[in-house]
């Protein structure tokens, strides 16, 4: 039975949520203030080529979501999510600060900590949401629409404040900044601990293993020793990311082992909500590869082929977040109005339609191309534009993807299968990898999306034609190759959400009830 703290409510939600709202809050503020020096750092400071910086990132950016099924997987099993967060948290204020030490070898250990305490961490707290509120709860999508907003708070000042101090006064001071935060975010959590808001719930699952001892040692010392030793590992794999493909061949199959085991577990609906769940990880897997273009190619196009005013090129990642912040209670109330009035777009829906948003946003990218100045710049307007409409996307797809894990799990494995989840970001910034270093310029090589059914339809939404570009100077060829790019990804993501939308029915007769 709940004890009596875990019930205490405010502003009509369980008062934990908004323990968890700040911690992640302040999580999300290191993680995006890191991210958007990343790229930056390394080309200009490192003086890394493109093509190496987008696979370090790819290669990061990826490892950051395939962690979550491992963190998600030892939560469920005995360390429960509060330990489980706090362990994550250690490791990822760790790398931050050692983020902040210019040499080679401390650059890869602190992506590498930050990998694997992001396992730790991220498919846990947002597991703990859920927990918050029972089944069937007509509260649970505005709940993780506020704990998205407390998310995109902290993406929203820290490019900012990270990107200020990091261009301003150097990079590691933005780095160890973004380490500051997470710290902040770790007291919050513990202070949700100390003053009882989560009642009985996030303890550990399972006293017999984790109390039980092996040559010697408790089982949760030998999680944080595995831990510590899986950061060379990780290090090695960033480092040397073109061999990433094989990663993300074991992980595929490993995670495909254990989605038939747990599938022949269940029930016939829990089986119908399994494939709901794999089929929204999948479409965010698309949704992943083109969003994240944010913090690599959008990030220097932004630089090389955007009059950009007020904010510099790190800064320009904190617009999606804005715009969230801004979205956020309006959607809240949205959801919570439509199913008053039994009108509530059901979640399919609202997945195809986020998808259908992006690709819109990213057509706003590509048509720039049409209003270039001489020096092959374009509107800040269209990069302000852009973000609002594929924000708008996020707010459709993100927050509602998140809810329905927690509702669509088995019980048993609901934070392996929030792990399941974010590995739609891990394959998402692999693929978004691939997709970035189309954007560099190589001379006389066109793209895949300059060709073929392309091939007419790229030049009519950019202005710019190829044959016409390359007889011009770099900047132009840059700003062709990254438009014709941001258009066919467009394309292909806008017709598979409207796909998306079309089957949506026959999608929610597999969630049995859950809408």
């Amino acid at each position: 039975m709940q004890n009596q703290a875990s019930q205490q409510q405010l502003l009509g939600h369980p008062k934990g949520l908004f323990y968890l709202f700040f911690a992640e809050l302040w999580e999300r503020f290191s993680f995006y203030g890191m991210r958007a020096l990343l790229i930056l750092y390394m080309t200009q400071h490192l003086l890394y080529s493109d093509d190496i910086s987008f696979g370090i990132y790819a290669a990061y950016g990826s490892l950051v979501y395939v962690t979550p099924l491992i963190g998600g997987f030892i939560a469920d099993k005995f360390l429960g999510f509060k330990k489980s967060i706090q362990l994550g948290g250690i490791l990822m204020a760790l790398g931050h600060f050692i983020l902040a030490i210019d040499t080679p070898i401390a650059f890869y250990a602190a992506l590498a900590l930050l990998i694997v305490g992001n396992g730790f961490f991220k498919p846990n707290i947002s597991s703990f949401v859920g927990k918050l509120y029972e089944e069937g709860d007509d509260r649970r999508d505005s709940g993780f629409t506020i704990f998205y907003m407390g998310i995109n708070i902290g993406g929203w000042l820290s490019p900012i404040l990270c990107g200020w101090l990091g261009i301003t006064y150097g990079w590691h001071y933005g780095f160890g900044l973004a380490g500051i935060g997470m710290l902040v975010g770790l007291w919050f959590f513990r202070s949700g601990i100390k003053n009882g808001v989560f009642g009985d719930k996030g303890g550990v699952t399972n006293t017999a293993i984790y109390n039980k001892k092996i040559v010697g040692l408790k089982s949760n010392i030998l999680v944080i020793i595995g831990a510590l030793l899986a950061v060379p590992l990780f290090a090695l794999i960033v480092k040397f990311n073109e061999f990433e493909q094989y990663i993300v061949w074991l992980v595929s199959f490993g995670t495909l082992a254990v989605l038939v085991y747990i599938y022949l577990q269940s029930s016939k609906a829990d089986k119908g909500r399994l494939l709901v769940l794999v089929y929204f990880t999948l479409l965010g897997c698309l949704f992943w590869a083109v969003f994240e273009q944010a913090g690599s190619s959008l990030t220097l196009f932004a630089k090389r082929n955007v009059n950009l005013k007020f904010l510099n090129a790190s800064q320009s990642n904190s617009l999606n977040s804005a715009f969230i912040v801004l979205l956020a209670l309006p959607f809240t109330w949205l959801w919570a109005y439509l199913s008053k009035i039994n009108k509530n777009p059901n979640s399919p829906i609202k997945i195809g339609l986020g998808l259908v948003l992006v690709g819109v946003g990213f057509l706003i990218f590509g048509s720039s191309g049409n209003f270039m100045d001489a020096n092959a710049k374009v509107s800040m307007l269209f990069l302000v534009f852009g973000v609002f409409i594929y924000t708008l996307g996020e707010m459709f797809f993100s927050p509602i993807g998140l809810s329905k894990v927690t509702e669509l799990s088995p019980k048993k494995f609901v934070s392996f299968l929030m792990g399941l989840w974010f590995l739609s970001s891990f394959y998402g910034h692999f693929f978004a990898g691939k997709i970035a270093k189309l954007t560099s310029v190589v001379s006389g090589e066109e793209s895949v999306f300059t060709q073929g059914v392309f091939a007419s339809i790229v030049p009519k939404i950019t202005g710019l034609d190829y044959n016409a570009v390359r007889s011009l100077d770099a900047a132009h060829v840059q700003l062709y190759s990254y438009v014709s790019v941001f258009t066919g990804i467009g394309l292909v993501t806008l017709s598979v959400g409207l796909f998306a939308v079309l089957i949506s029915p026959f999608i929610k007769k597999l969630m049995f009830g859950i809408k």
